[in-house]
């Protein structure tokens, strides 16, 4: 299965409730932290909801 680096650039504070708790089921908790992921449908949903927050990057492994 493919796989994706996602990274948080900007913080979750002062932003919709939603949206926080979005990068909380990412697990991201701090700018700069970085969890990779795997693509699935639901994942990159999560992301698209929160794109102006995160950086995504595909990983060749």
């Amino acid at each position: 299965m493919r796989k994706i680096r996602v990274t948080q650039v900007a913080s979750g504070n002062g932003r919709k409730p939603g949206q926080k708790e979005t990068l909380s089921g990412l697990g991201l908790n701090r700018i700069r932290s970085v969890r990779v992921l795997e693509d699935t449908p639901a994942i990159r949903g999560m992301v698209r909801k929160v794109a102006h927050l995160v950086q995504v990057e595909e990983v060749a492994e």
